[in-house]
Order: structure tokens, then sequence, then C-alpha cells
């Protein structure tokens, strides 16, 4: 273990004990072994519970938390960062699944960066896109910067860090409906710099297709975590609020514009781009210039 840094690995759950599994396993078959698994139930009603009991016994790395009722993702992710020992902390879902050398290939490039004096907030990955039975490669920009957040989610949804950058940066916000990681990430990028890709596809993810994206209670929450986010980090700028809007409109949540959302956004200010796109999702169509 000789100048091998303790990686931290949190994974958040709740009713998804074969998900969960298979995830974890991912994590114990790293290269990079190093490493602890901190995992938070969500107060889950499956067997989740005795699962965990039965891994966390046969693997010393595994460190596992129970909420006996939900008290949702961010307060999860915050109670297993807060426990955490590692030198670097990263996070898994407990539907997506790591290859099995992406800590190693992590550390290494985070040092290389170190070496090469590059500032640098945290890291990224592309993706293994997940869809049924269909698989394809993500096309991340190579780095971000905070200001970039505002207009969209170039991260995704998992970071690696020093642990410190964690902490210093305020962790999650527990009061946000929605919009958690991003509103952490901006932090994140405002107090340390850009964040950079690693541009290996060593994340897989789970894109399957989810109810819960277009039902209009999500859109509430996207709503009301759009506003939080303008509240907190738009100072009152009227692009940033168009850039905002536009993420609550992209084709990730499908919900579509209405006639008095695209007339809304048009009045924030001229910006052409901006309403030659809303243009285009009000009419059912998702394009990007």
């Amino acid at each position: 273990m000789l100048n091998m840094p303790l990686v931290s690995v949190y994974i958040p759950t709740r009713n998804r004990a074969q998900q969960l599994r298979v995830a974890i396993e991912s994590v114990q078959r790293q290269t990079h072994n190093n490493l602890e698994i901190l995992v938070v139930d969500d107060g889950s009603t499956d067997d989740t519970p005795a699962m965990m009991k039965s891994m966390a016994e046969a693997d010393s790395r595994i460190t596992f938390f129970r909420n006996e009722s939900s008290q949702g993702a961010c307060v999860a992710r915050n109670k297993a960062i807060l426990a955490s020992r590692g030198d670097f902390v990263t996070g898994l879902d407990d539907d997506d699944e790591f290859t099995p050398m992406h800590l190693k290939n992590l550390v290494s490039y985070w040092h290389l960066l170190t070496d090469a004096s590059v500032q640098t907030s945290c890291l990224f990955v592309q993706y293994q896109c997940k869809d049924k039975n269909i698989t394809y490669e993500s096309t991340k920009r190579g780095s971000v910067t905070a200001s970039s957040l505002l207009e969209a989610n170039y991260v995704g949804n998992q970071i690696f860090a020093p642990r410190s950058h964690f902490i210093e940066a305020g962790l999650f916000d527990e009061s946000m409906p929605a919009w958690q990681d991003l509103e952490f990430f901006y932090r994140v990028l405002q107090k340390f710099g850009t964040a950079r890709l690693l541009d290996i596809p060593s994340y897989i993810f789970d894109v399957s297709p989810r109810l819960d994206r277009v039902s209009s209670q999500q859109k509430h929450r996207i709503l009301l975590a759009y506003e939080l986010m303008f509240s907190k980090h738009g100072q009152g700028v009227a692009r940033t609020k168009q850039k905002l809007l536009m993420q609550v409109h992209s084709s990730y949540y499908g919900f579509g514009v209405s006639l008095r959302e695209f007339m809304g956004f048009c009045l924030q200010g001229f910006w052409p781009r901006g309403y030659t796109m809303m243009f285009f999702r009000l009419l059912g169509r998702n394009i990007e210039l």
C-alpha cells in the first residue's frame, strides 16, 4: 500500500438491493484496492439491510449506515463523506458500475496533473451509457468551469477529488429538491478551479428511461431547483436565468415548452441563440446550436 492513496467510494441507496450488489462488486474488483466503500441505506424496505450486513461481514472495506426512514440522497451522501477516511473521495449511484481500472486511472491522472502543476478542482470521466441492450459512449468536453455549469451539467453525476475539496466546498445542499449534483459541483469549481476530463469511459451509467423524469411532480421539483440555483448563484443576471431555464427544458427531462414559458424566456433579454433553441423545443424538437 506504499504511496497508494486511500480512495473512499460513497453509495447512497434505497430499495435497489440487486442493483446495489452489482455496483458494490464493481468497486470490489478495482485494481486500485486501497479503498473503502461507504453505503448509506436511505430507509429501504426490501432486503438491502440483510444483504449489506452479510457483505460488510465478508469485506472489511465496506461500512454500512442505515436511515430508518428516508431522508434524501443528499443526507445519505453527506453522511458517507463525513465518515470517510480517504485521501480522495468519489461516488457511485446504486444502479451504476465502475470498470476495473476506474479508480487507478483517476488516481494516476490526478498525480500526473499535479506533477505538471495543472490546477484542478476535480476529475470526471466519460460514460459507458447503458440503455437496455444498447451501450454507447458519452462525448463530454475536456474541461469545465463553474460558469459553464450554469449552461449545462457538463460534468455528469460524479466527481473525483481530494476529500478536503468536498468538505471545504460545503458538501451537498440538503435543501435542494433536485439539481443537487449541479449545485454542489458549481461550488467545488467556483472554489477550486477547473474540472478536467479523464477521457476514458470507465463509469457505466444506466440511462434507461424513467417515468419520474417527465412527471408533473418532477417538473415542479426541477423548477424549484432552478429558482434556488438562480437565487444562490445567478447574481441577478438575466442571461444566467435564461441558461438555467434551458436546463429545465432540456431533452434529458423531456418536459416540453409551453407558449407562456417561451414568452417568459424571451422577456428576460435579447439572445438569438437561446430564442432559437427554445422555439424549437416549443415545437417539440430538441436541437443544439
